[in-house]
């Protein structure tokens, strides 16, 4: 490996250091409303976002919040030397997708059937630390 490719290499590595990363795969909550909550703590600080988490009423929250702390123990432990209490932890990005649906059959008038679609959603957080 040439020196510029291994200088390079070893940013890209630094540079990964300080984000953490917690997914969320097959959530049974439909991503419409999983998104209300996630643009609520978009670019937050950690502590505050997980204080809009825990008085937010919506029941999407409460699993944004447990992934919110899994990304925050991710941190810590990519960054053991490091205090959580110095560094400045924001929520750099929240992704939610559509997921896998479950079709169901609702029965309608006249011998007809409706098709019910029950969404589920997979969520990325990405915890960015800088001093």
């Amino acid at each position: 490996m040439g020196a510029r490719k291994r200088l390079r290499a070893e940013q890209l590595k630094e540079n990964k250091k300080s984000i953490a990363i917690a997914h969320l795969n097959n959530s049974g909550i439909s991503p419409r409303k999983m998104r209300l909550v996630a643009d609520l703590i978009r670019g937050v600080e950690v502590n505050k976002a997980l204080n809009i988490l825990q008085f937010n009423g919506k029941v999407a929250s409460t699993s944004l919040g447990k992934l919110l702390r899994s990304a925050i123990a991710n941190w810590e432990t990519k960054n053991e030397g490091s205090d959580i209490s110095q560094e400045k932890l924001v929520v750099s990005r929240v992704e939610v997708g559509g997921g896998t649906m479950l079709k169901r059959i609702q029965p309608a008038p006249q011998g007809r059937a409706h098709r019910i679609r029950k969404r589920s959603n997979h969520v990325t957080i990405v915890v960015d630390g800088t001093k």
